[in-house]
């Protein structure tokens, strides 16, 4: 059954603004970390940023440092990738997954960002 689902992704001119959202759909995962990844054209799947059960230990890759924010509402049982000052390079599927144990386990099922130049 479906865990995680993302939402958000569009096309946007370089420059510009997206807020992805990652819906725990069944609200089972709100003690663990849940990471965004993404998956370029023809490219390996990337780590882009991890945020922990509360949303107060947060980690990013160095590419997205200071661009991107990813912060969690529990209530909501969502977890959001805000992305700001867009590029072509950041055109992707995006993902978010469960950490558990070290491992990456359960996945959604994508959501495509297209930044144009």
């Amino acid at each position: 059954q479906v865990q995680l689902v993302e939402f958000g992704g569009r096309l946007v001119q370089a420059g510009g603004s997206l807020r992805l959202s990652c819906l725990d759909s069944r609200g089972a995962f709100s003690e663990y970390y849940i990471g965004w990844f993404r998956q370029a054209p023809g490219q390996e799947r990337t780590f882009v940023a991890l945020v922990n059960w509360n949303g107060d230990d947060t980690a990013y890759a160095d590419s997205v440092k200071g661009r991107f924010t990813i912060s969690r509402d529990s209530n909501k049982n969502t977890v959001y990738l805000q992305m700001n000052n867009l590029q072509p390079e950041d055109t992707a599927v995006y993902f978010c997954a469960r950490r558990r144990l070290g491992m990456y386990d359960v996945w959604g099922q994508g959501t495509l960002v297209t930044v144009s130049s």
